[in-house]
C-alpha cells in the first residue's frame, strides 16, 4: 500500500471511531503511518492519543472503521492471524509497564515465551543480553527487578522488552514523561539510532516539544476527534488552527524550536 507521493504505507486507519458512554473521542479519524519514519503524535489531554494507539494494536476495540497495519486487516481477523502480525511490533507503554517479580531480563524473555516457547533458556538469555545493550542499559541491568531501576532505566528496560522481538514497528507511548532534559534527550537519541540501525517504524506519543523537534520526520495533530494535519513542523506552523498555533507558537514551541536552532 502506498500513498500519493509514493511512500510506503505500514499503518493506515480510515474512518475511526471510539466512544465511551455518551463519550466519542474518536470520529472519522484517518492517520496513515509511512515505513522509515519517526511519526510523532500529539494532542491536549482527552484526545485520545493513548485510544488510538490501543486500537491498532488491538487492545481496544473500535466502534467504527478500519485499521490496516503491514497490509493486514486487523479488524477482520481471527487470533492466529492477528498473532502473526503481533510478532512484529514492539510496544513501550507509559512507565514501561514491567513485571514487578520479574527481573529484565525475565521481563524482555515474556514475549519470546509466548511467540516461540521453544527456545532454549541460554539462547533466552543470550537474546536477553543483546536486548539490554541495545537498550543502552549496562549489562548487570538483566539480574535487576524493577523496583531496583530509576525510572529512566525502567524506560530502557521497557524499551528492551519492546525490542525483544526484532519488530518492523516500535510503538511509544510518552517515552521521556518524567524524565529529566538530560535523560529525555538521551532517549530521543537512542531512538532515532535504533530507527535508523534496526529500520524501524516509529509511532510515537508524546508531549515532549523538544522530542518532536529532535526526533521526529512528521507529527499528527489530534483535536476536534480527529487528525487535523499532519507533517513536517514547519508546515504545521502554517495551520491556522487555535490549538496549533498556541502548542507550537507558544513560550515552549519557540524555546524547542530555538534549541534546534542552536543544535
Amino acid at each position: 500500500m502506498r500513498d500519493g507521493q509514493g511512500h510506503e504505507i505500514v499503518i493506515s486507519v480510515r474512518g475511526l471511531r471510539n466512544q465511551f458512554g455518551k463519550q466519542v473521542i474518536h470520529e472519522n479519524l484517518d492517520l496513515d503511518v509511512r515505513r522509515g519514519e519517526i511519526l510523532g503524535v500529539v494532542g491536549g489531554s482527552g484526545t485520545g492519543k493513548s485510544v488510538l494507539m490501543r486500537s491498532i494494536i488491538g487492545l481496544q476495540r473500535p466502534d467504527a472503521g478500519e485499521i490496516h497495519v503491514l497490509d493486514e486487516n486487523l479488524l477482520d481477523r481471527d487470533t492466529v492471524g492477528d498473532d502473526e502480525v503481533r510478532r512484529r511490533w514492539g510496544v513501550l507503554f507509559q512507565g514501561g509497564a514491567l513485571f514487578s517479580t520479574l527481573t529484565v531480563a525475565e521481563n524482555i524473555q515474556v514475549p519470546m515465551h509466548e511467540f516461540y516457547p521453544g527456545l532454549s533458556a541460554n539462547l533466552l538469555d543470550e537474546i536477553a543480553r543483546t536486548k539490554v545493550h541495545l537498550s543502552g542499559l549496562f549489562p548487570e541491568a538483566g539480574a535487576k527487578y524493577p523496583s531496583e531501576l530509576s525510572g529512566g532505566m525502567k524506560k530502557r528496560a521497557g524499551l528492551a522488552r519492546a525490542l525483544a522481538m526484532d519488530p518492523e514497528l516500535l510503538f511509544l507511548d510518552e517515552p521521556t514523561a518524567g524524565l529529566d532534559p538530560i535523560g529525555a534527550a538521551k532517549f530521543d537519541e537512542l531512538t532515532r539510532d535504533l530507527k535508523e540501525t534496526l529500520g524501524l517504524t516509529v509511532f510515537l506519543i508524546t508531549h515532549d516539544l523538544d522530542t518532536l523537534h529532535a526526533i521526529c520526520d512528521r507529527v499528527a495533530v489530534l483535536a476536534d476527534r480527529r487528525v487535523i494535519a499532519i507533517g513536517k513542523i514547519d508546515e504545521l506552523l502554517t495551520s491556522d488552527h487555535p490549538w496549533i498555533k498556541e502548542y507550537f507558537s507558544g513560550p515552549r514551541g519557540r524555546a524547542a524550536d530555538r534549541g534546534r536552532a542552536g543544535q
